[in-house]
């Protein structure tokens, strides 16, 4: 990654909103990735699926999740969710923020100073 900072999320998500808020105060340059309107792809997924748990990475909270069929619900896998978050990339937990080989999910104002010291 040669030292580039990147944030993945969607724009109007109150979380990334936050989480750029922080990166800006903090005077910390990084690439923005908005997966609504560049799309994620699973070779991405499959790379963030080798640094943590897919319960880390997929959102099952939100209302694309929830729509899913039950049957879908129930069964979900690394194996079947990576074509579901690359289809529905509303389903990624946000942001997802990759920094110096490390991959943060989620934003806390603390993980994010302990990883860029």
């Amino acid at each position: 990654m040669s030292g580039e900072t990147k944030m993945y999320g969607i724009s109007n998500c109150d979380t990334i909103k936050k989480a750029r808020n922080w990166m800006e105060k903090n005077r910390i340059n990084y690439v923005f990735h908005d997966y609504k309107k560049s799309g994620i792809t699973a070779e991405k997924l499959e790379e963030w699926l080798l640094q943590v748990d897919l319960d880390v990475l997929l959102n099952k909270r939100g209302t694309t999740f929830r729509k899913l069929p039950d049957m879908i619900k129930d069964n979900v896998n690394e194996a079947n969710a990576i074509p579901l978050m690359a289809e529905h990339p509303s389903m990624i937990k946000r942001p997802v923020l990759e920094h110096d080989g490390e991959l943060l999910v989620g934003f806390k104002g603390s993980e994010y100073e302990a990883l860029m010291k």
